[in-house]
């Protein structure tokens, strides 16, 4: 049944991230926020729930570029930049606290940072733009925040890692969700805090007061996890993304930011995504940069490290010392030779692209530039204007001894690591290809490349962003479309299972690996297939949807379903829905897949915020077109719906390809199933069936009688003998009001 595909070859570069934040948090953009707290004594407040370890909140109205919100709560936020003999310290707002739903441009939680210990006052927004390039992250710029009309100074406001951040960059936000930090920061010498080691128990509940769950669930998740890194790291990719890790490891000891993981084990995120894969994130980096100089790595750093250590600090520290208390997210890993030379190139990655040719550089300078007028400002800051100027190339002494240059740190860093072993002596990867040009579903997919300097090349490959990769190996034998034998060219089979294939390719030799592309796996190469006509229908629609079946936020919303007739999973990348013919493009549908022969759910009731299966339009229950088409604007399949009496759908009958009738709703299942009863009910007698210009409709049940297309023919109360002579030949629905029941009867 599916057609043969138009192919599309992309050789761009992809990333999931999408943000509908992005313009509140561009990073050239300074934004003003207003607090006015409703009690005079608002700080007196604040300080007792900190040193009470409240996380309740005061009410304030507050004012985002001049946009009014009443009723938001607010706390401090943070650990070590919160002291309640400080003027300024750092905010939590949550709009949402009072009022349910309140908002600004869909974000309903401001982190305002206080750019304690940073004194250039780019650390944070630094890292976080260049984090953004390699996986998942929040983002980061700056607002002048008041304080009852009062400057109170120049803040970082930093993306909250929350649901809506989840939902961004995963497609989904209700999986298992951990923010790691312990409830109390052990800082002396084997202090595990969050370390992801095994050592507090055999049981989930063990490990609460060192992560902070912040969804409905996932004990079990977290504990399996950590089981499995330290006892059966051979199988860790099953639970963990791997390479996710190993960015995050890269761009933690590249930048030296120590105030993490490798530091306390303290300050990231886990979240278990659609791939049922754990993805670690980043988080508080205002003291990148070797703004924070401890670490358990070896007892030699323990008790701090200065900036001439800082700039020579080994990568691989945690593999080539003993750590003085676990740290199996790096050990464990690290045992792996592979993911050691994975982990090199990433850090060559990052090197390369921001170090070795300045752009850090650059970036910090126009960032000081942006916020220069804000700091002489900022009456409450930390450190001196002159201090702010200097930070950015030179160290500033603080009471725990020198913050670093960042240029003075990260110059002599760059240096250093392009000397390490393995930064250097890599392959080389070239001239990608695929074949056959036109293929279909199910067919062999050949891609090759020329590699050079290799002895071992993979492919990694998936179909579908929420899938997790899978690798095959790459040979240059001559029977894999590669050539002949020994020629250079590596190639290696796919078959085909679906309309949409991600890869990228690695490959290494005795010293060095090599991505390609080089930001693997965050971005990757992509082959598109065209869908065409009945590869995917619109098999299901429900406007009115009054006790049928409720969302995941337990509403009753109308519904749309697809059905996939095929043979082969089908991506919904790249299609759209719509209800108005002259926008095609209405709503994008998310990267799913839909099984072979399964379904989707699409919940049309215009709450993007519940997930990314709720499209930006409603159902009209008067009727109206349906339209299911690609990026190209090619129709895959369009439907008419009729108007739509309560908890009755309309859909496809037979399932799939038939025409379309109302039903008892089949939703997310197979239409043919027995919809409407032929027999005679308890509760109305209806007869004969079929019948001809007399319908007998016996019983004490409000009825009414619609035709095909749900239009009302009849209505009676109780016992009636219908006269319908001038009622066309075909089928109609006979609707017990009371019981919501209905019966199919057919006119000859």
């Amino acid at each position: 049944m599916f057609k043969n595909l138009l192919i599309f070859f992309s050789v761009f570069l992809s990333q999931l991230s999408s943000f509908s934040q992005d313009s509140f948090f561009a990073v050239d953009s300074l934004r003003e926020i207003r607090i006015y707290f409703y009690d005079t004594d608002w700080d007196s407040q604040l300080d007792s729930l900190y040193i009470q370890g409240n996380n309740e909140r005061i009410l304030a109205e507050l004012i985002i570029d001049g946009f009014s919100y009443d009723s938001v709560g607010i706390r401090y936020k943070g650990f070590s930049s919160v002291s309640v003999n400080r003027l300024k310290n750092p905010f939590n707002i949550k709009l949402d606290y009072i009022i349910e739903g309140q908002d600004h441009q869909g974000i309903d939680k401001l982190k305002l940072a206080n750019v304690y210990q940073d004194p250039s006052f780019i650390r944070e927004v630094l890292t976080y733009e260049i984090a953004a390039n390699y996986l998942p992250s929040a983002k980061a710029n700056y607002a002048n925040v008041y304080i009852n009309d009062t400057l109170w100074g120049l803040y970082t406001n930093v993306q909250a890692v929350n649901k809506d951040f989840l939902n961004d960059h995963f497609g989904n936000k209700y999986n298992p969700f951990f923010k790691c930090n312990p409830n109390s920061l052990n800082v002396s010498p084997g202090g595990e805090n969050s370390n992801l080691s095994d050592t507090h128990g055999a049981d989930s509940l063990d490990y609460k007061p060192y992560y902070v769950m912040k969804s409905d669930y996932g004990w079990f998740s977290l504990y399996n996890l950590i089981d499995t890194l330290n006892n059966y790291s051979d199988s860790i990719e099953k639970l963990l993304n791997v390479d996710r890790t190993l960015w995050f490891h890269a761009l933690n000891y590249t930048l030296i930011n120590f105030d993490s993981y490798i530091g306390y084990a303290q300050n990231y995120y886990l979240y278990k995504d659609a791939t049922k894969q754990f993805n670690p994130i980043l988080w508080d980096l205002n003291m990148s940069f070797g703004s924070f100089r401890l670490t358990d790595a070896s007892s030699l750093y323990f008790s701090g490290f200065d900036i001439a250590q800082a700039q020579n600090m080994d990568p691989l520290l945690h593999h080539n010392q003993i750590s003085v208390s676990p740290r199996p997210l790096l050990r464990n890993l690290f045992l792996s030779e592979r993911n050691r030379k994975m982990y090199i190139a990433h850090i060559r990655t990052i090197v390369q692209e921001y170090f070795l040719n300045q752009e850090y550089y650059t970036r910090g300078q126009y960032l000081q530039n942006l916020i220069d007028i804000s700091v002489q400002n900022d009456t409450n800051k930390f450190y001196s204007y002159s201090d702010f100027i200097t930070n950015l190339t030179n160290s500033i002494p603080l009471v725990s001894g020198d913050c670093p240059g960042i240029t003075q740190l990260m110059d002599a860093r760059a240096s250093y690591l392009s000397n390490y072993t393995g930064f250097t002596g890599e392959p080389t990867i070239s001239n990608i290809s695929y074949s056959p040009q036109n293929f279909n579903l199910g067919d062999d997919i050949f891609i090759s490349a020329s590699i050079d300097n290799a002895n071992h090349a993979i492919l990694a490959y998936r179909f579908g962003h929420n899938m997790p990769f899978k690798q095959v190996d790459m040979f240059d034998d001559g029977n894999h479309n590669d050539g002949i034998a020994n020629d250079g060219v590596y190639g290696a089979k796919i078959l085909n299972s679906s309309n949409s294939l991600d890869y990228y390719i690695y490959a290494e030799n005795d010293s060095a690996g090599f991505f390609s592309p080089v930001r693997a796996a965050y971005e990757f190469y992509s082959l598109e297939s065209q869908l065409q006509v009945g590869d995917l229908v619109i098999n299901e629609v429900m406007s009115n949807n009054i006790s049928i079946v409720t969302d995941p936020s337990g509403k009753f919303e109308d519904w749309i379903e697809i059905y996939n007739p095929t043979n082969f999973p089908i991506s919904t990348a790249g299609l759209f829905l719509t209800d108005t013919l002259d926008l095609l493009h209405k709503w994008e549908l998310p990267n799913h897949f839909v099984p072979a022969g399964g379904y989707a759910i699409i919940w049309a009731d215009e709450d993007g915020g519940q997930g990314n299966i709720h499209a930006n339009f409603k159902l009209s229950n008067l009727g109206e077109q349906l339209i299911l088409s690609t990026a190209d604007s090619i129709v895959i399949d369009s439907i008419t719906y009729v108007p739509q009496v309560d908890d009755v759908s309309f859909g496809r009958s037979p399932n799939g390809f038939g025409s379309f009738s109302m039903l008892t709703p089949t939703f997310n299942a197979n239409n043919d199933f027995p919809n409407f009863s032929d027999e005679i009910s308890e509760l109305v007698m209806i007869y004969p069936n079929p019948f001809t210009d007399v319908l007998y409709l016996v019983g004490e049940e409000n009825i009414e009688v619609r035709d095909i297309l749900g239009k009302l023919i009849y209505y009676s109360e109780g016992t009636q003998r219908v006269q319908t002579s001038d009622w066309e030949s075909g089928i109609y629905f006979i609707h017990l009001i009371n019981k919501k029941q209905i019966f199919k009867v057919i006119k000859i």
